[in-house]
């Protein structure tokens, strides 16, 4: 089985065959295993860089970094999963730091927010994130919002 390989690219220079992976992954993660129901495809995607640990054809780990002044004031992390293949082998941490990174060198000097999942506080803090709103409900689920600091 081929090792895993991580791809950092914009929405146009995903393959049809990629952005299809990665839109059902999130759809079978966020819509159906977490229930919410939502409009996916919400623009942002054209913004974004879409980081993604694949192994051979298969999807592994997804995120959207977006640029400042899309979601949020600061450059921001979203649609954050591990696919079932995937879980329980630490990828989700490996994504977050190779995106924290790909943060610092694509938006230098730019603090990064995240709306994460209030269950997953302890995990982004281990990161480096802190905490920076109250408890929200988005979709049926506890989230907060974070964030990791500028770097000089």
């Amino acid at each position: 089985m081929p090792d895993p390989h991580w791809t950092l690219q914009s929405f146009d220079q995903l393959s049809n065959q990629q952005l299809y992976a990665l839109l059902q992954a999130r759809s079978r993660v966020f819509v159906m295993e977490q229930q919410c129901i939502y409009q996916d495809q919400d623009d942002i995607d054209f913004h974004a860089l879409h980081l993604c640990c694949w192994r051979g054809q298969t999807l592994l780990a997804y995120l959207r970094i977006i640029p400042a002044g899309v979601s949020f004031d600061e450059v921001s992390i979203g649609r954050v999963l591990t696919t079932d293949a995937a879980r329980g082998r630490g990828l989700g941490k490996e994504l977050m730091q190779r995106a924290i990174a790909a943060c610092q060198l694509h938006y230098p000097s730019q603090g990064i927010r995240i709306g994460a999942q209030d269950y997953l506080r302890r995990f982004y803090q281990d990161l480096g994130f802190t905490v920076d709103s109250d408890i929200y409900d988005e979709d049926g689920i506890a989230h907060v919002e974070m964030i990791f600091p500028a770097q000089a």
